[in-house]
């Protein structure tokens, strides 16, 4: 008999249904606008770089009480509405027996690409044992966090895949888009074996009691609407769908992805990330379904302030984010964020002022 979330053990969750985050992400109407950041646990905090000195980063991410300890920070230090769980995409990875590395100022870095079926058919599945540690992290940061929702994440199929085939960051995903089109079979079959990687490693945090989930897919806005459909769509589709019987959140996030903003949202996700690209209320026109449709609604959106204006003046920052939360009353919700990651030389301090004017507005 296969394994539901009705059959495995649950975690005893924390009453939330009032926090903002949680409430905005189902579409109601928050006490207060919402607001975290993506990456707001890493390089530009201080007590961030200190405690991780002389720690790789993989390291730090199989330590369940480092692992807690970066996700508890950027919560005390700035007042989020949502901790995201300290981690990375490769984490299940390396988890699962590849050997791959993150390389200072590089990225992830794979020691032999996947380029052909021999090397797809030796791309191995997760156990969730192998991920325990992060399990226990989340455990703790269930135990410490109090009234602020603990978001957990995995990258999409897509994604994982474009690292494993290029053998680390891509400017132009040239292996990828080679293999996806001359080997179309072997394609959905790597990315079906990284599809049921994410989706145990998801399952793996929800078990242990995060309260939502956003999948990353970093890289799908290098693809043609036409290309994410037929060879990315599916996979994600099935990654969202495995974790809908949790009845928690589901993000889906991208970079560069205003024109598979509509594909994205058929993948099935309760919440569309946008990045700094397309202003939300253009994309809430976008992703909402016709009125003429039975199902009509509009979406709810995550976003969307380009990282690189905060290190702009304050005057700058303050109008920006003034007009993103004005172009987010389009939609049915609207989580505050970034359009993608805190950039390492961004001041703390910048970040703290901008979480307390969202909650001002």
């Amino acid at each position: 008999m296969p394994t539901t979330a009705e059959t495995r053990p649950q975690p005893a969750r924390r009453e939330l249904s009032e926090a903002p985050f949680l409430v905005a992400a189902r579409g109601g109407k928050p006490a207060r606008l919402p607001v975290w950041f993506m990456r707001q646990a890493g390089r530009s905090l201080p007590e961030y770089r200190a405690l991780r000195e002389g720690v790789p980063m993989l390291d730090a991410c199989f330590d369940p009480e480092m692992l807690a300890e970066v996700t508890l920070q950027p919560v005390r230090r700035h007042g989020v509405d949502a901790a995201i769980l300290f981690s990375d995409i490769v984490v299940p990875l390396k988890a699962a027996g590849l050997d791959i590395d993150i390389v200072p100022g590089t990225g992830p870095v794979v020691a032999s690409p996947v380029r052909d079926a021999a090397a797809v058919a030796a791309v191995p599945l997760l156990d969730p044992e192998q991920v325990a540690p992060v399990a226990d992290g989340v455990r703790l940061l269930v135990e410490r966090l109090g009234s602020t929702p603990l978001i957990g994440f995995a990258g999409a199929p897509f994604t994982l895949a474009s690292y494993l085939i290029e053998g680390g960051p891509s400017r132009n995903h040239e292996h990828t888009k080679a293999l996806m089109h001359a080997d179309p079979e072997l394609w959905h079959s790597l990315a079906g074996r990284l599809a049921d990687v994410a989706l145990t490693f998801l399952r793996a945090q929800l078990d242990a009691g995060v309260d939502a989930v956003q999948l990353f897919d970093s890289w799908a806005g290098a693809l043609s609407p036409r290309d994410y459909r037929e060879f990315v769509l599916p996979h994600s589709a099935r990654v969202l769908a495995g974790v809908a019987e949790y009845g928690v959140p589901r993000i889906h996030f991208g970079v560069g992805t205003g024109e598979l903003l509509t594909a994205m949202r058929d993948a099935g996700a309760d919440v569309v990330g946008v990045d700094w690209r397309v202003p939300l209320d253009e994309a809430v026109r976008r992703l909402s379904v016709p009125d003429s449709a039975p199902d009509h609604a509009r979406p709810v959106v995550q976003g969307n302030l380009d990282p690189a204006l905060l290190l702009a003046s304050w005057p700058v920052v303050e109008a920006e984010v003034r007009r993103i939360a004005a172009e987010g009353k389009a939609a049915a919700g609207h989580i505050f964020n970034l359009g993608h990651g805190v950039l390492p030389g961004t001041d703390p301090e910048v970040l703290t002022r901008v979480v307390e004017l969202v909650h001002r507005l």
